[in-house]
């Protein structure tokens, strides 16, 4: 009989907590998900420039092209209104659309010139610290003016 119940209150509590995720599917779900791999992607580029990591060419320029493409990615997944989702995105996004598109195309286009400067083997480490701090900067650019911290 105790038995039972503990199975009754632990299914329960499993189901409170499943109540509070993020829907994957829902726009700020898959937006959530392209942030996180470009976080990923770009900690483990920056590790290799830094020293954190060990340098990898390859893998640098794999990570790169990678981040490029996740860089088109999440600006389909902001709905033209926004919803009452629980975002970390603040309300200019939807009320200033020109800039906010516009920091999505600088990052865009600063992931795509890391790409270029990648295609000349062998890398460098020392030649990539420039063009990643561009990425960088885009990052943060946004951030800065469309992110809740």
């Amino acid at each position: 009989m105790m038995l039972k119940r503990l199975s009754v209150v632990a299914l329960a509590c499993l189901t409170l907590t499943a109540c509070g995720g993020v829907d994957p599917n829902s726009p700020l779900g898959q937006r959530k998900t392209i942030f996180k791999q470009m976080l990923k992607t770009s900690e483990d580029m920056g590790g290799m420039l830094r020293g954190r990591l060990p340098f990898d060419g390859q893998k640098f320029a794999d990570g790169a092209v990678k981040l490029d493409a996740l860089s088109h990615e999440p600006w389909k997944h902001f709905p033209q209104v926004k919803d009452n989702d629980e975002s970390s995105a603040r309300a200019e996004v939807w009320e200033r659309q020109a800039r906010f598109q516009e920091l999505a195309r600088q990052l865009e286009g600063v992931t795509g010139e890391l790409v270029a400067v990648t295609r000349s083997q062998p890398l460098n480490a020392a030649d990539l610290g420039a063009p990643m701090d561009k990425v960088e900067a885009a990052c943060k650019a946004c951030h800065t003016e469309f992110r809740n911290h």
